[in-house]
């Protein structure tokens, strides 16, 4: 046992109560339960929804930029699009202007599958917005802010 004294318990309600981190994550849970629910009969997650949405461009995006978008390091992100690239959703590719690089490519089972996920995540969304008292851009903007 240390001599360290215990943490008061009016610092953990402050905790509760204000700690900007804490409501992110419980709001974060609890949005990704709604949503992959939601999808699951596309068999996509939440978070193979927005993978494929950052796919979803005219040109095949390199694996860096998508990683920065979505806040993911490389790895991370290279761990979630192997369950995308066995499903025949993604192809990762060399980029022909850099050997080193990787271009990831929706295929075209892909874009059907997140074709059919899209009208889901209108309805979802839709009534999720719909149902808070607080405006949801300036949810938005507060957490683009801290994102970065």
């Amino acid at each position: 046992m240390s001599n360290t004294p215990p943490v008061p318990y009016a610092k953990t309600l402050q905790v509760k109560d204000t700690c900007l981190c804490l409501f992110a994550q419980r709001a974060a849970r609890a949005l990704a339960r709604r949503f992959d629910l939601a999808l699951k009969p596309t068999g996509l997650t939440n978070q193979q929804f927005s993978l494929m949405m950052a796919l979803n461009r005219p040109e095949a995006p390199a694996l860096g930029p998508v990683a920065r978008f979505l806040g993911m390091d490389r790895t991370t992100l290279t761990a979630a699009l192997k369950p995308l690239a066995r499903n025949g959703w993604v192809e990762i590719l060399p980029d022909p202007k850099d050997r080193r690089g990787k271009r990831l490519h929706l295929t075209q089972a892909g874009a059907q599958t997140l074709a059919a996920a899209v009208p889901i995540w209108d309805e979802v969304h839709g009534a999720l917005e719909a149902g808070m008292t607080a405006d949801p851009q300036i949810l938005r903007d507060g957490l683009a802010e801290i994102s970065g």
